[in-house]
């Protein structure tokens, strides 16, 4: 009987990925845990204070707007993105060149930097020369994002739901795209109608892919700030002022750096917490069924 040779060099092999992990994430966060309980008056004067600056965020009546403000925005942007994927989805062609090209033009949104698509948006909503606030004019709608808080917040969400709705319709479409055909073959012999070859057949196939994209939608929309920003710069007011942006103003236009790191551990954590409730929640519905 032969024993089995365990050669341990070989986690020699994954020690290029610790390294990187390690000067991408755990020494920047390490900093930031260590600004967090300094008060930082220049890079050669700091004070330990604790938890001053936690006390001080937690406590913050902005930051508890601009929570509010953004978790309203996620969950809408969820509501409207992941039903509509799912429509997309199941409207685009399966074979041929229609496929392919159904593909591209989905695709096509997810290619644009997140810049560029808040000046298309822009200029896009622009009563003079965008061709979105022209039709809003000319069906009588006093439209102007840049004046009017509702405006500006419909805008935003409108946005996000063409940039990234692709991303949905593309999970769902490899999702769909998976299931074997001896499931249609079924429906088929029993007759099953269309929406309960969907209820039974493709939605419990497509759990898995959903979880998938409800979480990377929901932490790319909580960490929401280019398209915004470019868009209305977080007004008028603070009606688009989401908590990304909240943070790189105290960060940097204000340069509280103890406050500001307190903040984005805060952040994190909201953030992880929320995935971990998203992500247990859906996974006990899984179990139940």
């Amino acid at each position: 009987m032969q024993t089995k040779v365990e050669n341990n060099k070989a986690w020699f092999l994954v020690l290029p990925v610790f390294l990187i992990v390690a000067f991408s994430a755990i020494i920047p966060l390490m900093t930031v845990v260590n600004y967090s309980v300094q008060d930082i008056f220049d890079p050669y004067t700091r004070y330990f204070v604790g938890t001053e600056w936690f006390k001080q965020v937690i406590l913050d009546s902005r930051l508890h707007e601009a929570l509010l403000r953004q978790f309203l925005y996620s969950f809408t942007v969820l509501a409207i993105e992941v039903p509509l994927g799912i429509c997309v989805a199941l409207m685009m062609p399966t074979k041929g060149r229609s496929a392919s090209l159904a593909l591209i033009l989905v695709a096509i949104p997810l290619l644009i930097p997140w810049n560029v698509v808040g000046t298309i948006w822009q200029i896009f909503g622009r009563a003079d020369i965008g061709l979105f606030g022209a039709f809003m004019s000319s069906i009588g709608v006093d439209y102007n994002y840049a004046s009017n808080p509702t405006d500006a917040w419909l805008t935003v969400v409108l946005m996000d739901v063409w940039h990234w709705t692709p991303l949905v319709a593309l999970l769902c479409y490899s999702g769909l795209r998976a299931i074997p055909e001896v499931y249609y073959q079924a429906a088929r012999i029993d007759q099953a109608s269309r929406w309960a070859v969907f209820r039974y057949i493709q939605l419990p196939k497509l759990t898995n892919v959903l979880i998938i994209g409800v979480l990377l939608r929901f932490m790319d929309s909580f960490m929401i700030y280019t398209e915004p920003f470019v868009l209305t710069g977080g007004g008028p007011g603070s009606s688009t002022t989401f908590l990304s942006q909240s943070l790189v103003q105290q960060a940097i236009g204000q340069f509280d750096l103890g406050p500001a790191a307190a903040f984005s551990l805060v952040y994190f954590l909201i953030i992880l917490l929320v995935c971990w409730v998203f992500y247990t929640t859906i996974m006990n519905m899984q179990k139940d069924k």
